[in-house]
């Protein structure tokens, strides 16, 4: 039979890239006793409150169809969090409400890019991105990111690389899996470069709320110059534990948002009314429980990095937000991937090898912050016998 060319463009972009994530699974499942630092997935409960809401209103009734944009009081939850965020109004058609952020990216892609166009990629970069940008027939462009800078890239990076055929940049701050928080100076002059070049700037977002010490998020859809380029996605998959749940969304002008509604229509006619309501909820309060899984999150890369620094033959560093650390096993003379592969058979601990995430990645291992500090500081002490066996 004939297949349609994205499947082709595709192949090698799915669940190829955590090969080694679904070893350990394997292990698992025969009895294996393992550490899983692989998947961001959060550890926390969901809040009870939301939880609460989202049982309520199903039981409520609120199980019919919904619109293809969002339920009203989800829209406006987002209108009022984004006004307060940027100092300016943002309005309820500003945004589309979808199933999560991969979703939304999916969404974005489609509706800015056509076959050929190129998009810029800081890299590293999540395992995704490369299969939506492919979906809609782009080309992704890699634009390394020097460990050594803490993965930062500023705009004369990026500018090497635009083509007559560039269309667009992802920008992905704080990162994954990086942990790179994007300074105001780096944001602007990203922002400055999309404008000379008219590029779109599809900024994924999703960790916005999680920075540490003193680092700031900045978005460039907080800068009004930049908001008719911008298409934030972002979700509460990790602001409030919530993956599960499947609720993200898009951030964008007007003039977009009504472009790519019959687009998120053709996929997907609305979402359950129930998580709509769930969200608007979660958007409009604060929960102890979202403020202590975040300092859980920073406590856990203290306790890995105390664990792992000392080493001449592995290294990290604090990241800047998110929940992931990238450590460094370069000097090991081993690969992210080989290294991760010899740290399940030697050790059983299951990691991200850092190629997972573009070459951008390579001689690293991305580690998820999801498990406790006893965990996270025996897994440390795993790696760096590992690394310093072998080195």
């Amino acid at each position: 039979m004939r297949f349609a060319k994205i499947t082709e463009r595709l192949q090698g972009l799915g669940s190829d890239k955590w090969a080694v994530h679904i070893e350990g699974k394997h292990r698992e499942a025969r009895g294996d006793k393992l550490i899983f630092l692989s998947i961001g997935e959060p550890d926390a409960a969901v809040p009870e409150a939301i939880m609460d809401v989202a049982e309520r209103q199903m039981r409520a009734g609120r199980t019919r169809y919904s619109n293809g944009r969002g339920e009203p009081q989800v829209l406006r939850a987002l209108s009022a969090m984004y006004s307060r965020r940027t100092g300016r109004h943002v309005t309820p058609s500003q945004f589309l409400f979808l199933p999560g952020t991969q979703t939304a990216l999916y969404v974005a892609f489609m509706g800015t890019i056509d076959i050929g166009d190129e998009v810029l990629l800081p890299d590293p970069y999540y395992a995704t991105y490369e299969g939506v940008i492919a979906a809609a027939g782009g080309v992704a462009v890699p634009v390394r990111a020097d460990p050594d800078r803490g993965f930062h890239l500023n705009a004369a990076d990026l500018e090497k690389k635009i083509t007559p055929r560039t269309r667009a940049l992802l920008l992905n701050t704080p990162g994954n899996p990086t942990g790179t928080v994007f300074t105001a100076e780096e944001i602007a002059g990203i922002g400055a470069l999309c404008r000379k070049h008219d590029l779109w700037i599809v900024s994924d977002e999703v960790y916005a709320t999680l920075t540490y010490g003193n680092t700031v998020f900045v978005s460039p859809f907080d800068d009004k110059s930049l908001e008719e380029r911008t298409v934030v996605v972002s979700s509460v998959s990790k602001s409030h534990a919530m993956p599960g749940f499947r609720c993200g969304w898009i951030a964008a002008s007007e003039e977009f948002c009504e472009h790519v509604l019959p687009l998120s229509e053709t996929i997907l006619f609305g979402s359950q009314p129930f998580l709509e309501d769930a969200t608007a909820f979660a958007l409009d309060n604060e929960f102890p429980e979202v403020d202590a899984m975040k300092v859980s999150y920073e406590r856990r890369a203290r306790a890995l990095i105390a664990g792992i620094n000392g080493s001449k033959a592995v290294s990290a560093r604090m990241p800047e937000g998110g929940m992931f650390v990238m450590i460094d096993v370069r000097k090991t003379g081993l690969s992210g991937d080989e290294f991760a592969r010899r740290l399940l058979a030697e050790e059983a601990v299951v990691t991200m090898p850092g190629e997972s995430f573009g070459e951008g990645g390579a001689g690293h291992l991305r580690i998820a912050l999801t498990v406790d500090e006893t965990q996270i500081a025996e897994a440390a002490r795993r790696i760096r016998r590992l690394a310093e066996r072998v080195a």
